[in-house]
């Protein structure tokens, strides 16, 4: 027989081998995956998901704005006695703690296996994807930045370890994601400063943050690397699934990689993160930040009050200074000329901050919400200035990313298919809980018993009381009108 003709039946008796073992290895992901989701669903809560059960867990997706909510709103409402202890990357949670009613943390849905079933209300917010990614990245570089006040990257390195033994606190380091991200970006900084040096030049051959190699690693760069993709890229679906590679489940290490080799199986994680919105107690959207916090104070906040209230649990001066300090340090303290209110648990030191919570109700909520944030807003900005000048002219700003070349924002896009459906159904979500707060707001018997005369109380004294009622729905009902379906990057 010719040669040839042997090596052409030998090349087509591989292939099929080849073939053979791919679908059998298919097969094998598709049972795998869908075991998971179909036990997923299966254990899923039926209970009325709009009344506030014992314990409230807040699911936060780093990069949301998660850390607002908890400080200023949340920390108005908790006294400390009440939080869980702190369980950010499993570091010291016990779900046994008595009268534990609030879970703030970047694990993901996995962690609900260790708590009371059927007695907690899960919380989170969702961020446009492609805005989270854009996020991710330049925070990874700002708290990477804050260690290049030492001579090289040994000296950063050991002393982050020595500062994490002394204070024995939680630093950002120790937070999942970021105790992948940040140590990845620290070294890459490092080694293009000393390649800099090496060079003996400062001219840059671009003026793109996003894309200045000589200073960062380069927007692209990031985003295609495999540790992006292993935690950055559908990180929320993935969060919401409870499968990232901080899960509490055996499998989900299993799940993803057949999910990230066989794209059409991340349907079956998709249908499960939908599922789990579908039950929460409330779903807040980033980019609808003051409709978001305002339904928060009025569907979450609301409920802990009379909750705690009916409890005798509710405390007196909580003060949202108070409760973090001397448990956390941040990475900042590396750097001795940083301002020392610039920690990376971005409390404030405002005694403004501090709340008698035994008359608190909604109005004062959103009203010591806004001094909170206003707070938080300004230290966290002082401390990007001076984190971002240490990696000078790279400099992140919402005019530079408009000028982010629309491929790269095209190929965040494809990376985050999940993410990206899974927002947009938040925000159907979103425009519902809208709808239900405005029909509560203007309900028939409400509005009847308003204008009935009664103790004193005239009809235009009524209709004064009523007027803020009036401008919210029309200030919620526009807003869910103008409100897209449909993602825009």
């Amino acid at each position: 027989m010719d040669s040839t003709v042997k090596c052409t039946i030998l090349l087509i008796l591989l292939g099929l081998v080849v073939n053979a073992f791919s679908v059998t290895d298919y097969e094998h992901c598709e049972n795998v995956v869908k075991k998971w989701a179909t036990n997923s669903l299966k254990h899923e809560s039926k209970e009325d998901k709009h009344a506030l059960k014992d314990l409230l867990f807040f699911l936060h997706v780093p990069r949301t704005g998660g850390r607002t909510y908890f400080h200023c709103f949340l920390k108005k409402l908790y006294s400390s006695s009440l939080e869980c202890p702190r369980s950010y990357d499993k570091l010291r949670f016990d779900p046994s703690k008595e009268k534990c009613r609030l879970l703030v943390t970047h694990d993901d849905y996995s962690i609900s296996s260790k708590l009371p079933r059927g007695r907690t209300s899960v919380v989170t917010i969702l961020r446009n994807p492609i805005d989270r990614v854009f996020s991710t990245y330049e925070f990874s570089v700002e708290v990477a930045a804050r260690f290049l006040v030492h001579p090289n990257l040994t000296s950063a390195t050991q002393m982050a370890g020595r500062l994490r033994s002394k204070n024995k606190g939680v630093s950002t380091l120790d937070i999942w994601p970021w105790k992948y991200l940040v140590p990845w970006m620290r070294e890459d900084l490092f080694a293009r400063r000393d390649a800099r040096k090496t060079r003996g030049t400062s001219d840059f051959t671009s003026g793109d943050p996003y894309n200045m190699e000589d200073i960062v690693m380069p927007l692209l760069n990031y985003i295609n690397n495999p540790i992006s993709h292993e935690i950055v890229h559908n990180g929320a679906t993935f969060q919401i699934a409870g499968l990232t590679n901080n899960s509490y489940l055996p499998e989900s290490h299993e799940v993803r990689h057949c999910v990230d080799k066989y794209n059409n199986l991340g349907d079956y994680v998709l249908q499960v993160a939908k599922k789990r919105l579908d039950t929460m107690l409330y779903v807040g959207l980033t980019e609808d930040h003051r409709e978001s916090a305002t339904m928060f104070a009025n569907v979450v906040g609301q409920q802990v009050i009379s909750q705690l209230v009916n409890s005798n649990a509710i405390g007196k001066g909580a003060n949202v200074n108070n409760s973090e300090q001397g448990t956390s340090f941040s990475d900042s303290e590396l750097d001795q000329n940083t301002n020392s209110d610039e920690k990376g648990n971005e409390t404030t030191s405002s005694d403004d901050n501090e709340v008698n919570q035994d008359n608190m109700t909604v109005e004062k909520l959103m009203d010591t919400y806004e001094v909170c944030i206003s707070g938080l807003r300004k230290t966290q900005t002082r401390r990007r200035i001076a984190s971002l000048k240490r990696i000078s002219p790279a400099n992140f700003t919402k005019e530079a990313r408009n000028r982010v070349p629309q491929m790269v924002l095209q190929r965040i896009q494809s990376l985050n298919k999940l993410d990206v459906e899974l927002y947009e159904y938040a925000q159907g979500i979103f425009a519902k809980q809208h709808k239900q707060a405005a029909e509560k707001l203007f309900d028939a018997r409400t509005l009847g018993s308003i204008f009935i005369y009664s103790g004193g109380i005239k009809l235009w004294d009524a209709c004064l009381w009523t007027m803020p009622f009036v401008l919210l729905f029309i200030f919620l009902f526009v807003n869910a009108k103008r409100r897209t379906l449909k993602l825009k990057i």
